[in-house]
């Protein structure tokens, strides 16, 4: 839907699918990520296989890893992880993080990046939203992914406070036969929020997933500018 588009409130589910569709671009390469500058792709991934010494440091340290923390690293810069448990595993964090931020720099022309580590332990967004953002960068590396749903899945009349506070599920927002998507552990996303130049009235509708087996964790970067 482009800024500025109104729908009237008596419109069917059928055209507010037509008028609105999410698109996504999903590949096991990087060069997926570079599909977020085409204006009808709101979210971008790249599928990753799991990091073993990763995801087994994690694992073995769950109960360790405190609450999470804020960097903003400069180009080349390596995120100092030195409040974690010690271990290899730490290591290749650090070094895949400092990747996905020189990606991101790269990616947006950012002089900086603000990244952001959390531990989670129960859902932060539990309800669908759009970020006010231009362009954020998610990966999951313990946990369930982020939810997410297409356009032609939603009605976005409901989302905020016009759901009334309802549950997802039950507000008006989730039309017939949607269906709720999940981003891979491990995969990096491009998630397009409503403030990246003409995607007002857009945005990727996402939220947090439930954390059956907690902690979670969840890293996301965003330009900074």
């Amino acid at each position: 839907m482009s800024a500025g588009t109104s729908i009237p409130l008596s419109a069917a589910p059928s055209a507010l699918a037509r008028q609105a569709a999410t698109r996504d671009a999903e590949s096991g390469t990087a060069l997926a990520l570079t599909r977020i500058f085409d204006p009808e792709i709101q979210l971008a991934q790249w599928h990753r296989p799991i990091d073993a010494v990763i995801a087994g440091w994690l694992e073995a340290n769950a109960g360790d890893l405190g609450s999470g923390f804020r960097q903003t690293l400069a180009p080349g810069d390596t995120p100092d992880l030195g409040g974690l448990p010690a271990g290899p595993g730490r290591e290749a964090l650090a070094a895949d993080l400092a990747m996905l931020a020189e990606m991101l720099g790269e990616l947006l022309d950012a002089p900086s990046i603000g990244l952001r580590m959390e531990i989670v332990h129960r859902a932060m967004c539990p309800r669908l939203h759009v970020d006010r953002v231009g362009i954020r960068m998610l990966c999951t590396y313990r946990g369930p992914g982020t939810e997410w749903v297409e356009d032609a899945s939603a009605d976005r009349r409901f989302l905020g406070a016009a759901s009334g506070g309802l549950p997802d599920e039950t507000s008006g927002l989730l039309l017939p036969g949607y269906r709720i998507e999940t981003v891979p552990p491990f995969a990096v996303a491009l998630l397009k929020g409503s403030l990246w130049q003409g995607n007002g009235g857009r945005g990727i509708i996402h939220r947090s997933p439930a954390v059956p087996r907690p902690p979670r964790v969840l890293v996301a970067l965003d330009a900074g500018w």
